[in-house]
């Protein structure tokens, strides 16, 4: 099955994305490689030999990263990728993300395949895929299967889907359609696209054994940086779906007083 993955980048996380291009050298010796990169201006720095890079630049709120990642699988398709494997820059993939991901899809070809992933501490480097095994400690908010199991989500569960690692075959991604084009800068294009999945119908799927390690970068919470973005896509989403997507981080902008409930409506308070 040949593989594809799928990596959206900028000059913030240069650091993260050479670490990951070398742990994925170790654990993968013949994927498609594709590499978007989200900046006003392309790399400074050439990729790997072999690695197809495109260019997206941001859009008026902010960087494209879903835009950016339809183009990039748009790429891969190209190239002739049977399976598309999303891996945020921030993430390593485990020894076995690879074949677990792939043992998946062909069992649930039609199912959009979700991974779990381990927040590394600050104190935790690795430099090597041989390092991960030993740091497993899925986020504890999604399910954590052993293995070689899989298991079908939940309605519910469609929620708490991530783009750090998630996995899909040519035709799941063709019948969900990609990313909406709408969301810029930070956050809910994740959950519009697993909302979008599940109104086709589209089952997902949590894979054991497709470990990703997100490696550790400072964070505030919440996100104040994000607001506007979090208000404005919040927006979106709420004019495509009918409800706000990231509720406790409004609930706590809200409890700090910088956002109060109009109506249907998130705002500033003056």
């Amino acid at each position: 099955m040949k593989t594809a993955v799928i990596t959206v980048a900028s000059a913030a996380r240069q650091e993260h994305l050479e670490r990951q291009r070398r742990v994925l050298a170790e654990v993968a010796d013949d994927i498609v490689r594709v590499e978007a990169w989200l900046d006003e201006t392309p790399p400074t720095q050439a990729p790997d030999a072999g690695t197809l890079t495109l260019h997206v630049p941001p859009g008026p709120h902010g960087m494209r990263v879903g835009e950016g990642r339809n183009r990039a699988a748009a790429r891969a398709l190209e190239a002739g990728a049977e399976l598309l494997v999303f891996l945020d820059v921030d993430c390593l993939p485990g020894p076995d993300l690879l074949p677990a991901y792939r043992a998946a899809a062909a069992g649930h070809p039609d199912a959009i395949l979700a991974g779990a992933v381990t927040y590394l501490a600050s104190v935790q480097r690795p430099e090597s895929a041989s390092d991960l095994p030993f740091l497993v400690r899925p986020h504890r908010a999604r399910p954590a299967l052993p293995s070689g199991w899989t298991r079908s989500a939940n309605p519910p569960e469609y929620d708490l889907f991530w783009s750090l690692s998630f996995a899909v075959t040519p035709a799941t991604w063709a019948r969900i359609g990609g990313f909406h084009a709408g969301y810029e800068g930070y956050g809910a294009e994740d959950t519009d696209l697993a909302w979008t999945a599940r109104d086709a119908d589209v089952e997902m799927r949590w894979v054991g054994g497709a470990d990703a390690f997100h490696q550790w970068h400072p964070v505030s919470s919440p996100p104040w940086q994000h607001l506007d973005d979090i208000l404005r896509n919040g927006a979106t989403f709420h004019r495509r779906w009918g409800s706000w997507p990231m509720g406790g981080w409004l609930d706590a902008f809200a409890a700090a007083g910088a956002i109060e409930r109009r109506g249907d409506e998130w705002v500033r308070t003056a």
